[in-house]
């Protein structure tokens, strides 16, 4: 079969990594490959901010499980090194759409290069919260970005997880 259709078939959500960093040309290929996302009207007004440091990535997590009302000491990023930020401007009616694109297409990027991935949410409330938008302005991205989703990517500990039957009777011909 096609290698994308396979790809779009066998990547799963992973959530256990190793501790070990992926290539940063490995991620750097997957945050491209969300920028080559469709868009409305072609805007582009996505944004992926790859993020490696420990500093960061301990004050996403302490956020993230904050705003999921779990124990001090989870990480809703399941041990992933990486997280790829996906902002999207909300000047345009379609960020939302677009945001979710760009994850879809990381996603697979990193499925393709052999690595795990899993879409962690609640990045909207962290950057509507003044602590997020304070990380924005440090980072110096200005403007009204949501954020759509935290890319999480790392090296897979354990075998990727079974793959489940579709559900039946979701497509509808109208010929």
């Amino acid at each position: 079969m096609n290698p994308i259709l396979d790809a779009m078939r066998q990547r799963r959500s992973v959530r256990r990594y190793k501790p070990e960093m992926p290539a940063r040309a490995d991620l750097e290929a997957i945050a491209e490959a969300g920028l080559w996302a469709a868009s409305g009207h072609d805007r582009q007004l996505t944004r992926v901010v790859i993020i490696t440091d420990p500093a960061l990535r301990e004050k996403l997590r302490v956020m993230n499980t904050h705003i999921g009302g779990w124990a001090e000491d989870f990480d809703p990023f399941y041990g992933a090194p990486a997280i790829l930020l996906v902002l999207s401007d909300r000047q345009t009616p379609n960020y939302i759409y677009d945001g979710a694109l760009v994850m879809g297409n990381m996603m697979l990027a990193a499925h393709a290069l052999g690595l795990g991935s899993c879409w962690i949410n609640r990045a909207r409330e962290e950057f509507e919260s003044e602590e997020g938008r304070a990380i924005l302005r440090e980072l110096g991205i200005e403007g009204d970005f949501a954020g759509i989703g935290h890319c999480i990517v790392g090296i897979p500990d354990g075998p990727a997880p079974a793959d489940k039957p579709r559900k039946p009777d979701r497509i509808l011909w109208v010929e």
